[in-house]
């Protein structure tokens, strides 16, 4: 899938990562309550912030999330083309979305902000049936984005968090349609 280098929505500059990101990177993917809410454990150096940037830069969807006000990287947002939260539905051109947004943001609707504008490029501007999203039972963050958007609840399906600790959570999935954009845009 053919992405632009930037998107912006108006606070946020969604941009490339660039390898001196790391600092701003790892800033927030140490924190605790970040991470382990999208099923990863915290960075444990520089370094491995690092490497992910890396990870982030050989994928054409991921995105720092900047600020436009200062220009610091407050998180991150991907698009993931090769998911498919539900076996069923393959026929469907999809994608699933992720965001993470470092915690002295959040509280503020800049994620609501961020997905709602991802929801009209996609729909305007890429050959996309289905939308995806999801969070874990413990994400009460990336529940009410969800819910604030409007996202119709598809699935819930157990989880093991193997990237943490093992256990198994329920994740809840989420979507968005073609259909039901183009019926409330009125096209």
């Amino acid at each position: 899938m053919n992405l632009p280098d930037t998107i912006e929505t108006p606070r946020h500059l969604l941009r490339r990562w660039q390898d001196d990101d790391a600092e701003a990177l790892y800033a927030y993917a140490k924190d605790p309550n970040v991470g382990p809410k999208a099923g990863w454990a915290p960075h444990a150096s520089l370094d491995e912030s690092q490497e992910v940037i890396g990870i982030f830069q050989a994928s054409p969807g991921e995105y720092a999330v900047t600020d436009k006000e200062t220009g610091e990287v407050i998180g991150s947002f991907g698009f993931h083309f090769n998911r498919r939260p539900d076996d069923s539905i393959t026929h469907d051109r999809q994608v699933e979305i992720g965001y993470v947004l470092a915690p002295d943001y959040w509280g503020e609707g800049r994620m609501p902000e961020i997905v709602e504008a991802i929801l009209d490029f996609i729909f305007r501007e890429l050959p996309i049936d289905v939308v995806w999203c999801g969070h874990f039972d413990f994400n009460d963050q990336s529940r009410r984005v969800v819910e604030k958007l409007g996202f119709t609840p598809v699935l819930d399906r157990p989880f093991v968090l193997e990237r943490i600790d093992g256990r198994t959570v329920t994740s809840h999935v989420y979507n968005w349609t073609r259909e039901r954009y183009e019926a409330i845009q009125g096209n």
